[in-house]
């Protein structure tokens, strides 16, 4: 888990707590600090002494998401590697029947799996990802949640880890998972819902316009390498951008028709 909190320690601690509470107990939790105010730095400090599984690693510099997880790699020991988000919810069992599906399916390198969505209002939506991605699953949207993954760890350690750069900024996780099925990894979504997505609904469609052109970038280079760029891959490639001219509630007519967000 990579933190970066200027706000409430509140959903730090229940994001904490619902990995403590796991069904799987026998893990490492690695949390690295990337540059926290003083207030969150110093209750991420006191985590460890709430469980001895707690590992604390940071900076005092913000690094991104990208570097924070890497050095997490670095510290990890683990044949298996999960992901978290500081203010999602892993629900109970799912290191558990993650773990059991990757043992019993060698053939996958990481898995995923469906999620329950969530704000400071309560539960809001439900969004579900393709079970077997295949390379056109990439011209939307990521097929994977990143913080559901689970991976093997010789998945990351062997193909470079994330790619922290200026670029990646909030598609690292587009960025791997195009990169892992560039190289011929295979992932698969589960198709339960183990995991609670804390999305605002009020901020969902926003974001700043260059992170848009980052991730449009990153499709591009990476369309090219995966040969979806024609006859219509190029055009996937503007969708980020496209999208910050859009009226959000014309983008929330559309999904609202659709069962999944």
């Amino acid at each position: 888990m990579g933190v970066y909190s200027d706000q409430s320690t509140a959903d730090l601690d229940r994001a904490v707590n619902s990995i403590l509470t796991q069904t799987f107990r026998d893990f490492e939790f690695i949390i690295y600090d990337d540059g926290s105010c003083p207030e969150s730095s110093g209750f991420i400090k006191e985590l460890s002494k709430r469980d001895k599984r707690i590992v604390i690693i940071g900076s005092e510099e913000n690094n991104g998401l990208a570097f924070s997880l890497n050095k997490c790699l670095e510290k990890a020991s683990g044949k298996f590697i999960a992901r978290m988000d500081d203010d999602d919810i892993s629900m109970p069992k799912r290191f558990e029947k993650q773990l059991t599906f990757l043992k019993e399916h060698p053939e996958y390198d990481f898995c995923g799996c469906n999620a329950k969505i969530f704000d400071e209002k309560g539960e809001w939506g439900v969004t579900t990802r393709p079970e077997h991605p295949t390379a056109e699953d990439y011209l939307r949207y990521s097929p994977f949640i990143h913080p559901t993954v689970m991976y093997r760890r010789e998945a990351l350690y062997e193909n470079g880890g994330y790619l922290a750069r200026k670029e990646t900024l909030r598609c690292e996780d587009y960025e791997i998972f195009m990169r892992l099925f560039r190289l011929g990894l295979k992932g698969c979504n589960m198709q339960q819902v183990l995991f609670k997505y804390h999305v605002d609904r009020e901020t969902y469609h926003t974001r700043h316009f260059k992170f848009r052109v980052y991730e449009a970038k990153v499709r591009f280079k990476n369309f090219k390498e995966m040969g979806l760029l024609f006859p219509f891959g190029w055009a996937y490639c503007l969708r980020p951008i496209i999208g910050a001219f859009i009226p959000v509630r014309l983008i929330e007519f559309f999904k609202n028709r659709k069962s999944n967000v």
